[in-house]
């Protein structure tokens, strides 16, 4: 197992990690895998084992869907009063928060993530569970329809069982975007998390066992994309599909799903743009961009990856920006002063490495080379931030890296400045930084995207919906009301008068 350096283990991590192999949870029982079939996940700042858990495969899936099926309409989860169901959600957020420190430790060695960040990320859980549990209360499912001679209305039903592929750059913290929502309205829900990160979710499996919540509304099942996240997206059991990840596996998945006729949502890539006009503080704009691109080794699906830049302040901001990225400390995600960990595993860093050896290879130039970043003592997949700069026809400019790599192009005008940042094929989060607010909304609104942010970037209040467009997404956000309603089926009832 990993040799861990820095904070020494919880006692409760160290007994789950050795429970060797850990199974899956369905229909409120462990499963072990009808194969026997098991996998490592490693620590990606030691590259060494951490734990092995069972692998399912399509006939586990099965189970698990008849499962959340069964539980849908059987446990009374579905018929439930809102207060009722809000009780037990209620409960669950409790007990997450009461076993937040073993959770962040588990998803800080699993992911990769900064110990402090993978705690944010447990809290954002337990936040998101409790704001859709306050929700559902005061939402009207039936409301009545102005009908010349009809009596008319419509009400809002849950689908059943919902299905969830989650990736593993924000495992527990997406697990509750998306399942909080889905249990909030009444849908009992087949979890599969990814195979490099499925621990933090085989834990809340039992917590969730712990506290009562009826057996099959939340089923946790491990596997591989190309076994268990493929049957499960293909099932025709299932009645509402959720996935997060690369637009690639998302065709894969909305392919599925549409020869079942079964709605899904897709949460892909993207290729922000951060369009600095020359109004700005260079010092605080640099700061903020560097670590919003440093943040968690730069792998988040909506960071500002182009740095588009007015003309006039280019050589001050693009200085200033290497100075803050030279300054940031590589090192173990539990070791004391880390600034930024590694990357999930040695395939990830391998990409980051050849889009900069590709970026340069088109012409791009190498302001901050970045490369393999070494921390002593340690075995893992370490990069260090890179600033690449040219022409935004460059495969670096175009294309998702998911690391800490950054491209700064420059620009003269407004105009200038939004057709460069519509210049892609994706459409998450792009932002503006101008300290003139009338240009800052005109901008805002003007570039192509689900979300603009203005003089910041990551920003996700609940309330705000959050979604991508065109390569970055379809099916709706998350994070609101409309996203409640997402997992209610509309039904009319009409009558003649």
């Amino acid at each position: 197992m990993a040799t861990i350096t820095g904070p020494s283990l919880l006692p409760e991590v160290e007994r789950f990690l050795g429970t060797s192999p850990l199974t899956s949870v369905v229909g409120g029982k462990d499963v072990a895998g009808s194969t026997g079939e098991t996998m490592r996940t490693l620590d990606p700042g030691t590259g060494e084992p951490l734990a092995e858990f069972h692998v399912l495969n399509a006939a586990d899936v099965d189970r698990a869907v008849q499962a959340a099926t069964h539980a849908f309409k059987t446990s009374g989860w579905a018929t439930m009063p809102p207060n009722e169901r809000g009780v037990h959600l209620q409960r669950l957020a409790d007990a997450i928060e009461k076993h937040k420190p073993i959770i962040a430790q588990i998803e800080a060695l699993d992911a990769g993530k900064l110990l402090a960040h993978a705690a944010g990320d447990v809290q954002n859980c337990v936040d998101t569970l409790r704001y859709f549990a306050d929700m559902a209360l005061h939402v009207q499912r039936r409301n009545a329809l102005a009908v010349a001679g009809h009596e008319a209305w419509t009400v809002r039903h849950p689908w059943g069982a919902c299905g969830f592929i989650f990736p593993w750059n924000f495992p527990f913290l997406l697990i509750g975007w998306g399942i909080s929502p889905a249990l909030a309205a009444g849908n009992t829900v087949v979890i599969k998390p990814a195979e490099d990160t499925p621990l933090s979710a085989l834990y809340l499996a039992r917590l969730a066992r712990e506290t009562g919540i009826p057996d099959g509304v939340i089923n946790v099942i491990a596997g591989t994309g190309a076994g268990a996240g493929a049957a499960l997206s293909g099932h025709p059991g299932i009645r509402r599909m959720s996935f997060t990840g690369s637009p690639e596996v998302g065709r894969l998945v909305g392919e599925a799903c549409g020869r079942n006729l079964v709605p899904v949502k897709l949460e892909l890539g993207g290729k922000g743009a951060a369009v600095v006009f020359d109004d700005v503080d260079v010092l605080q704009t640099a700061q903020k961009l560097v670590n919003a691109i440093t943040f968690h080794s730069g792998q988040v699906c909506c960071d500002a990856t182009r740095w588009l830049v007015h003309r006039s302040i280019a050589k001050q901001f693009t200085d200033e920006c290497v100075k803050q990225m030279q300054g940031v400390k590589v090192g173990y995600q539990l070791g004391n002063g880390t600034q930024m960990g590694p990357v999930v595993n040695a395939k990830q860093r391998a990409r980051v490495l050849s889009y900069l050896e590709k970026g340069q290879a088109q012409g791009a130039e190498a302001v901050l080379p970045g490369g393999p970043a070494e921390v002593p003592g340690q075995g893992g997949f370490y990069v260090k931030p890179a600033l690449l700069a040219g022409k935004l026809d460059n495969v670096a400019a175009r294309e998702e890296i998911f690391g800490p790599v950054a491209y700064i192009a420059t620009f003269s005008n407004e105009d200038e400045a939004v057709a460069m940042a519509n210049d892609t094929d994706y459409g998450l989060a792009n932002s503006v930084w101008t300290s003139d607010l009338g240009r800052a909304a005109r901008v805002a609104e003007s570039m192509v995207a689900g979300n603009s942010w203005i003089n910041a970037h990551n920003l996700f209040p609940r309330g705000v919906p959050y979604g991508g467009v065109h390569k970055s997404g379809v099916g709706g956000g998350v994070n609101s009301i409309e996203t409640l309603f997402d997992y209610w089926r509309s039904q009319s009832v009409v009558r003649p008068l």
